[in-house]
């Protein structure tokens, strides 16, 4: 089979009435059947591709990385670093379980 570049004029031009007599024909079978004209292969529509983030990609990866590592037997990737409370948070917290606390003992209950 011969690429288009390959052709002669003559042979182009004859592939150009081929291809207006098919459509020529479609249009003829669309409106036998009622349809209208009947799309040809070449002009369906195909759907864009998807795009993914880079993020997205990256959590991909990553989720894939973690995989491997547990099949493997390995230790998990870090991931994401787990966020510290501070020493001031941490006290406040305390000052309010241990109110928690003194008011359910007031209230005579051994648990929450």
């Amino acid at each position: 089979m011969k690429s288009i570049l390959q052709l002669t004029s003559n042979e182009l031009r004859q592939a150009v009435s081929i291809k207006e007599r098919i459509e020529h024909l479609q249009v003829q079978l669309g409106e036998l059947i009622g349809g209208g004209e009947v799309p040809s292969p070449d002009s369906a529509k195909v759907p864009g591709r998807r795009h993914m983030s880079a993020a997205g990609r990256a959590r991909i990866a990553a989720a894939a990385r973690a995989r491997w590592a547990r099949a493997r037997g390995e230790a998990t990737p870090v991931g994401k670093k787990r966020r510290k409370w501070s020493a001031a948070a941490k006290a406040k917290m305390a000052v309010l379980a241990k109110a928690r606390w003194a008011k359910v003992k007031a209230a005579g209950k051994s648990s929450l």
